[in-house]
């Protein structure tokens, strides 16, 4: 696999457009780290780390709407690839959605929202936009 991220948010995607409860995705730590910054944002219902000898499990329960049954979270997109990184400072972090939506960056001081990395005035690498 040459794009295990990429991966990560395709498996929740089409879990998602599926109407999938759970799904379960090959753990890494910096999916882990994705996952929690999913959950505290509201984008998932819960999550479950399962240990295994051969590889760790990632099992995520997503979350949809009580009325129209439609998933919370409506676009995940990838925005650094292998082939082409995307890099911003600090003073350039992007605004997903005009701020209602989320960007995950990957920083020096570990995985976060670019919110928390406008805080921490901190750059880094952008994963992936989320609303």
């Amino acid at each position: 696999m040459t794009d295990p991220i990429a991966d990560f948010l395709t498996r929740i995607r089409n879990a998602a457009s599926a109407k999938h409860r759970v799904v379960e995705i090959p753990a890494s730590n910096l999916k882990k780290e994705m996952t929690k910054i999913l959950f505290d944002q509201g984008y998932i219902l819960s999550y479950k780390f399962i240990e295994n000898k051969v590889q760790d499990i990632i099992k995520i329960a997503l979350k949809y709407d009580k009325d129209s049954m439609q998933p919370i979270i409506k676009k995940l997109e990838r925005i650094s690839t292998p082939g082409l990184r995307k890099y911003a400072g600090a003073n350039e972090m992007p605004r997903v959605l005009n701020g209602l939506g989320i960007a995950i960056i990957s920083t020096s001081r570990g995985v976060m929202t670019n919110k928390k990395a406008r805080q921490e005035n901190v750059g880094g690498e952008i994963l992936c936009y989320v609303y």
